[in-house]
């Protein structure tokens, strides 16, 4: 009698503990929260969810900007020959630019893949960090060059050009620079921003200057048939680097967010880097080559010689 008194106790006891521990399976129901923290980094800034049609646009305009550059590259070396001596540095410099320029999309192109993963028919931010910061290393290295380029075709007496060449490269280096501070800032739109962005526009403003004014003092000097040539070149300078301080405000203060502004932004940088160095070095090509024809050097022969 005890000893079923006592079983009788225990089976009470436990279908008791098991009623308590009942509501248990209900744990799953937190996954939900999981969910959420998984899918957090579509909220960052700058890393909006994006569709197949967004993530493919930008994701090709990279792939056709390293094509673009590395064919350059190979035009602007194999052609070297081709011009006169005293021209020949420049286009080794136009290669260059285009060169590194290359590369930096590469790796631009890279972490654009990391950055994403396709979810639910959606591009969605995997977490990785998409490395913008590749541009800005990239234009630190090209920006100054582009104007060695410049005004080695234009081959200025010794002393004015060299003056004019470190002062325009000094520019560029510190627009670069000063700039990548508050570019790195414009989500918050705070004082670090705007105090970046005036300092980097002093020198943007600088070289503005100089390539309106003392360039065009420049131009005067140059052979007739080449000055359109120059004139375009310095154009294409200046339309292609106006674009940077706008994307630079848009994106930080001006309204412009999510799926449509990213795109927009990448795109647009990469069709302004496309043609600040790719076509501007072509309008390099064609300056030297019009020189060296003037100068009574044969461009069509490996390398050139001067004709009688």
């Amino acid at each position: 009698m005890t000893t079923s008194l006592l079983t009788a106790g225990l089976l009470l006891f436990f279908a008791q503990e098991g009623s308590t521990a009942a509501p248990a399976p209900e744990a799953p129901a937190a996954a939900p929260a999981a969910t959420e923290t998984s899918a957090a980094p579509s909220k960052e800034p700058g890393l909006p969810t994006l569709t197949p049609a967004q993530y493919s646009t930008v994701y090709n305009m990279f792939s056709f900007t390293i094509a673009s550059m590395g064919a350059s590259a190979l035009f602007f070396f194999l052609s070297r020959n081709q011009l006169a001596p005293k021209y020949r540095p420049a286009m080794m410099v136009s290669g260059l630019v285009v060169s590194i320029a290359c590369y930096h999309y590469f790796r631009i192109f890279e972490s654009w893949e990391a950055a994403y993963e396709l979810t639910g028919g959606q591009y969605v931010p995997t977490g990785a960090v998409f490395n913008d910061a590749y541009r800005y290393a990239d234009w630190l290295l090209t920006v100054p060059l582009l104007m060695v380029e410049l005004i080695a075709v234009l081959a200025l007496p010794k002393g004015e050009g060299r003056g004019l060449l470190v002062r325009l490269s000094v520019a560029a280096f510190f627009m670069i620079a000063l700039g990548y501070p508050g570019e790195i800032a414009k989500y918050e739109a705070g004082a670090q921003y705007w105090i970046f962005f005036v300092l980097s526009m002093i020198p943007f403003l600088y070289i503005l200057f100089v390539l309106l004014t003392e360039l065009t003092k420049s131009l005067e000097r140059q052979p007739e048939n080449v000055r359109g040539y120059i004139s375009a070149a310095r154009l294409i300078v200046l339309v292609s680097w106006c674009f940077y301080p706008i994307a630079y405000l848009a994106s930080g203060v001006g309204g412009l967010s999510g799926a449509q502004a990213e795109v927009g932004l990448q795109v647009g940088y990469t069709i302004a880097d496309i043609v600040a160095k790719a076509v501007f070095g072509v309008y390099i090509y064609f300056i030297a080559r019009t020189k060296s024809e003037n100068e009574g050097y044969e461009v069509s022969a490996q390398p050139a010689v001067a004709t009688a």
